[in-house]
């Protein structure tokens, strides 16, 4: 009985000595320092082929200067989307709406333009496409662009 009772308690501490070299070894660390892959979901806009305004919409206070191709990708962002925010309602819309510029301006390294200088949106698209931004307008129930961005400054 005592032989057993020893023979009990070594193949416990064995089988708990190899289930824990199992787990340290699962979390051990390989000597390698490179980065997981993750899994990163791109977006892509459609592209049109009508030449905006050829010269450039620049903010009447910072002097910022947007291209003919980052106006035109603004309209093209905003555009598809109205439809959704008017489903939506203009209090969600213009989440919607904050969103879409953020990406915008994250896009074409504008941020910093567009937080010092709200206008910017409306100076780009009253020059590209006056009648997306008068829909957007009536969507989001607002005088201008600007007021509708929240977080992006004065």
């Amino acid at each position: 009985m005592i032989a057993n009772r020893g023979r009990i308690a070594r193949s416990v501490l064995v089988a708990g000595t190899v289930a824990a070299a199992v787990v340290l070894t699962g979390c051990g660390d390989n000597g390698d320092d490179t980065a997981q892959e993750t899994t990163t979901m791109m977006t892509t806009l459609p592209v049109t082929t009508t030449q905006p305004t050829t010269t450039p919409a620049a903010s009447p206070t910072t002097g910022a200067e947007i291209g003919a191709e980052a106006s035109q990708q603004l309209c093209d962002m905003i555009q598809p989307e109205l439809d959704n925010w008017r489903d939506q309602g203009s209090t969600v819309a213009k989440t919607s709406f904050n969103g879409t510029v953020q990406n915008w301006a994250a896009r074409n390294e504008l941020t910093d333009d567009v937080v010092q200088d709200k206008t910017i949106v409306d100076t780009v698209t009253t020059q590209t496409c006056p009648d997306v931004r008068q829909q957007a307008l009536e969507v989001l129930e607002v005088p201008d662009l600007a007021s509708a961005l929240v977080g992006f400054g004065g």
